[in-house]
């Protein structure tokens, strides 16, 4: 994977992300995946990383990622930004990250995401 092509991934992924886009994810995920979200427990399975995300998108009204910067090597990409979040009550919440990405036959297959979400 290219630059230009690392970046349109991790666009296309928050976009999908702060669209709720479950359909996306479950498209690009791949069968065998680990994924890990601030501190909760690894998940090691694509239907609970879905069902996961699922649960996630509906405990908050909306959200909308900032990407900073993004680096690649070889089937690894990260990046890092922020991230505005409106809670079902209206109110608002920002947050740091960085997500960690492995990419194997155009699927993710590691997908960790570190953020503290402890105020949401």
């Amino acid at each position: 994977m290219n630059n230009r092509q690392a970046e349109q991934f991790i666009s296309d992924l928050y976009t999908a992300v702060d669209n709720k886009d479950l359909n996306y994810l479950e498209q690009v995920i791949g069968d065998k995946v680990r994924f890990r979200i601030g501190n909760y427990p690894l998940i090691d399975n694509k239907v609970a990383v879905l069902d996961a995300n699922r649960q996630f998108f509906s405990s908050i009204h909306s959200m909308s990622h900032r990407i900073d910067k993004i680096s690649q090597s070889s089937n690894a990409l990260w990046c890092n930004g922020s991230v505005d979040y409106v809670r079902l009550d209206g109110s608002k919440h920002s947050a740091n990250f960085a997500t960690q990405l492995t990419i194997e036959q155009q699927k993710i297959v590691d997908y960790l995401v570190y953020a503290d979400l402890s105020e949401l």
